[in-house]
């Protein structure tokens, strides 16, 4: 039976590639409310403009969407070793020449870009430790297999924790405990960490940064520090309660125009929306980010090899935590930890990396369907027989 080759991009998820960019466009309407509408800045520098630089990124982003997906997602495989060093290496950089913006050491300045390597070694992370996994799945529950999976994830954790960057720290944890339990990890030995990492709390709280121990006594307790650490997470709420059911309107925000809210283009992004689109925009937002989290379990599902069904866990494990973290945080129910907000915040490290992910995703759909396809029924009906028994073999039959 001649099968007839199609296209890969006519076995996407198109549904997957239209809520990220629906939510990156509304993102850009945002961005240019709260920088180029807001008075005194100059925004004449068009390399200096973000609404600018972020209409350039989704430009870029979208073509390296259609650029991953045409690639077999088999072949990070072969080169995971060289882009983990690489992404160690660049961890590593930033001490060495990176900027320093509000008391951390994240960024590298590529003078047309600002690189975050920490943003990139989230999907590094996933692509590796999903290898691993998949190579080993038969023996997950043993304490040599889960050890060398933290290790994987720890050297670059322990560098993103040190820039300081609790954020993101956070979410590589979070992706490597989604991962292993996705594996097949026993409860035993879910149980286990749970009670290790509840008796290292202290030891944790220790060696927290000044600034990072007061943000989460501010959350406890933000009215103590009004004007200091609690003057943004009360400046938040307050635009998102302004907002009411409907919103005050794009651009006519009081909080953000008259710059109550501080880093409102980037972290707080989600408290203009609030404050301009209101209850029901806050609502579809969540909606949206609901929605591409279950297309990312889907392609999971559907996924034909462990290796793809873990990169898809591993990928909405990130979403899933990055965008409940930053929405906590703008609605009071976590504390800030400066990560943006997936798809909608300004930067170009963090919405690259999340369509980079998209991208990957796709290519696991795109070429685990053309290969089942392009095996012929005959095919499958031989795979389906059973072998013939070889001298010196007994068979029993029931």
């Amino acid at each position: 039976m001649v099968i007839k080759e199609r296209p890969f991009y006519q076995y996407f998820d198109w549904l997957l590639v239209l809520a990220p960019l629906v939510l990156t466009a509304i993102g850009i309407v945002m961005i240019y409310d709260t920088t180029n509408l807001t008075p005194g800045l100059d925004t004449s520098d068009l390399l200096h403009d973000f609404t600018f630089r972020q209409i350039v990124y989704a430009v870029f982003g979208l073509v390296v969407i259609f650029g991953l997906s045409a690639i077999d997602y088999h072949f990070y495989a072969t080169i995971r070793w060289p882009i983990y060093l690489g992404t160690v290496a660049l961890l590593t950089v930033v001490f060495a020449i990176g900027e320093i913006t509000h008391g951390a050491q994240r960024w590298i300045d590529l003078s047309f870009f600002q690189l975050q390597p920490s943003e990139l070694s989230k999907l590094v992370l996933v692509l590796v430790l999903a290898k691993f996994l998949a190579d080993n799945e038969r023996e997950i529950s043993r304490w040599r297999t889960l050890i060398i999976s933290l290790g994987l994830i720890g050297l670059p954790m322990v560098l993103v924790y040190l820039e300081p960057d609790l954020g993101t720290t956070l979410i590589l944890g979070f992706i490597w405990l989604v991962m292993i339990i996705a594996a097949g990890l026993d409860w035993k030995q879910i149980v286990l960490m749970a009670l290790l990492v509840i008796i290292l709390l202290p030891l944790i709280w220790l060696t927290l940064q000044p600034y990072q121990k007061n943000r989460v006594m501010t959350f406890l307790n933000p009215e103590a520090d009004p004007t200091g650490e609690g003057y943004n997470p009360l400046q938040a709420r307050i635009a998102i309660g302004s907002g009411g059911i409907w919103g005050r309107g794009v651009g006519s925000s009081v909080q953000s125009q008259l710059r109550f809210l501080r880093i409102r283009h980037t972290d707080f992004i989600f408290s203009v929306i609030g404050e301009e689109l209101g209850l029901w925009g806050g609502i579809f937002f969540f909606v949206v980010f609901a929605f591409i989290i279950l297309r990312l379990l889907r392609a999971a599902l559907i996924a034909h090899s462990t290796y793809g069904r873990l990169i898809a866990i591993g990928f909405a494990a990130a979403l899933f935590f990055q965008s409940f973290v930053n929405l906590g945080m703008n609605l009071g129910l976590m504390p800030v930890t400066g990560i943006p907000l997936p798809f909608v915040s300004s930067g170009g490290s963090s919405l690259l990396t999340f369509m980079m992910m998209v991208g990957i995703v796709e290519s696991i759909l795109a070429h685990d369907k053309a290969t089942h396809l392009r095996t012929s029924p005959d095919d499958k009906k031989k795979k389906a027989l059973p072998k013939t028994p070889q001298y010196g073999e007994v068979w029993a039959y029931k």
